[in-house]
């Protein structure tokens, strides 16, 4: 049985469509290619001699097995699966979560081993503390995974000196270790350090890979394979869209025809890129790529040290919802904007419209109709409305969203994301303005020696009198 695939159509951003002023012409297409295929090969001897280490997670096995082999040991007893983690310890976990599980449970699957999933991103009072009120009855039933390289992100690290006095004053030390699995450097740092000492379940965080860039790890895999989601059609859709990642020939590589595309109109005035799933599952995918372009390719300096300020601003939309509150915007306002649209061919499920009301005969033009197409003839409006406006667009197009298919996009659009670097001329895989926000915080919060800096920082944001209307 053929496998599902996932396409690019990259139609309406030529000049043939668009027009020569605002679409790529054949002979800047060429340009690209040649441009960009020495880089190709660069990247591809970069990833032999280890340099890309997050293109070698969907082949290790490894991972897979110690994946389900603690899913194995947790997944009978668990209703709840609690996540503390952010940025990309978390956004991985919910984008796989929303795009290959139902929006509901269907209450007539009595299938066993299927945990609601919570994933806590943030460190907001009120939202935690409606999570704790929620789960405090249900905690032999809940598993809460704790995820960071180093244990001293502070927003992890707050809640996870919560739920683990919760669970130590609730249930006793030794059927706390029990509820918990830390996924952590594997051997070193603050959260190993606490694993080892209190003898916690642990996965591990790959070295050299960045968390944007480990969905395909423990990071990701381990709330998937609870959740039921088949994670080794995932790696494989990944390795499938691997090989043609690869590929030395620029027109069979829909990453390097997407970066060339992308960095184009990004040098051509239009530094925006709007991601615009028609597909409520992949609403989430556009959020895990807005961290993965923003803070791998948002760049001060290039690879000789020269300033640059170089980086693409990622927005997320989506279909059909936000025809209604930015295609005005997208069509009327500045052309500086590339948009890509996610489409999907098959639904797994479809809805008839029911009969117009006899008092409204002029909608009897939806009577009997599939949802399905209405929600793919909205995109194909707002395609074609942006054509005529002359804003570039492009479609990335899901046979079905499946796990093969989900993998094939995570692979397609982090090895995007190597290529448009390389084109930039930065490195992709670091994120050094991070550090600053997350030493505030230490100062902040009184962390010891951070004392001068923290007056230092109170002294640039208390609230002054002078500037309150």
């Amino acid at each position: 049985m053929a496998r599902s695939q996932i396409i690019i159509d990259y139609k309406n951003v030529t000049s043939a469509v668009i027009g020569v002023k605002d679409g790529i012409t054949p002979n800047q297409l060429k340009l690209l290619e040649k441009k960009i295929k020495p880089l190709i090969s660069k990247i591809n001897k970069q990833r032999k001699a280890g340099e890309t280490p997050f293109r070698d997670l969907p082949y290790n096995k490894r991972i897979s097995r110690r994946v389900n082999a603690v899913v194995k040991t947790l997944r009978k007893e668990c209703d709840y699966l609690v996540i503390l983690g952010i940025g990309g310890s978390a956004l991985g976990n919910i984008a796989l979560n929303t795009a290959l599980r139902p929006f509901l449970p269907d209450p007539r699957d009595k299938k066993s081993g299927r945990p609601e999933l919570f994933v806590m991103d943030n460190v907001d009072p009120a939202q935690f503390g409606s999570l704790l009120d929620h789960i405090k009855p249900h905690l032999k039933r809940t598993v809460f995974n704790v995820i960071s390289k180093s244990g001293r992100t502070s927003e992890t690290a707050a809640q996870f000196m919560i739920v683990r006095e919760m669970l130590i004053n609730a249930l006793g030390k030794a059927a706390y270790r029990k509820q918990v699995v830390a996924t952590t450097d594997a051997k070193s740092g603050t959260l190993r350090t606490i694993a080892d000492k209190d003898k916690l379940k642990t996965l591990e965080v790959p070295d050299s890979v960045g968390g944007r860039f480990s969905v395909l790890s423990a990071v990701g895999l381990f709330s998937a394979a609870m959740c039921d989601i088949n994670i080794s059609q995932l790696l494989a859709g990944a390795r499938d869209m691997d090989k043609k990642v690869s590929s030395t020939n620029f027109w069979k590589n829909p990453a390097a025809i997407n970066a060339a595309i992308n960095y184009h109109f990004y040098t051509h005035g239009k530094p925006i890129s709007v991601m615009m799933p028609y597909s409520y599952a992949l609403k989430d995918m556009a959020d895990w790529y807005r961290q993965l372009w923003a803070e791998s390719l948002g760049k001060r300096f290039n690879l000789n040290k020269r300033e640059v300020w170089v980086g693409p601003t990622p927005v997320k939309a989506l279909g059909t919802t936000d025809q209604h509150s930015q295609v005005q915007l997208y069509r009327e306002g500045p052309n500086d904007k590339l948009f890509t649209f996610l489409k999907v061919n098959n639904f797994g499920r479809d809805i008839k419209i029911g009969p117009a009301p006899d008092c409204a005969p002029e909608l009897g033009f939806l009577a009997g109709k599939k949802m399905s197409s209405l929600f793919n003839n909205e995109k194909k409006a707002t395609e074609y409305a942006l054509v005529e406006s002359k804003r570039p667009n492009l479609t990335v197009i899901f046979d079905k969203i499946n796990a093969y298919a989900v993998g094939q996009f995570i692979c397609l659009y982090e090895v995007t994301t190597s290529f448009i670097g390389a084109l930039l001329d930065i490195n992709p895989y670091d994120q050094p303005a991070v550090e600053l926000g997350k030493e505030a915080t230490f100062a902040l919060m009184g962390k010891e020696g951070y004392e001068d800096f923290a007056q230092k920082i109170q002294s640039k944001t208390e609230i002054s009198e002078d500037f309150l209307v």
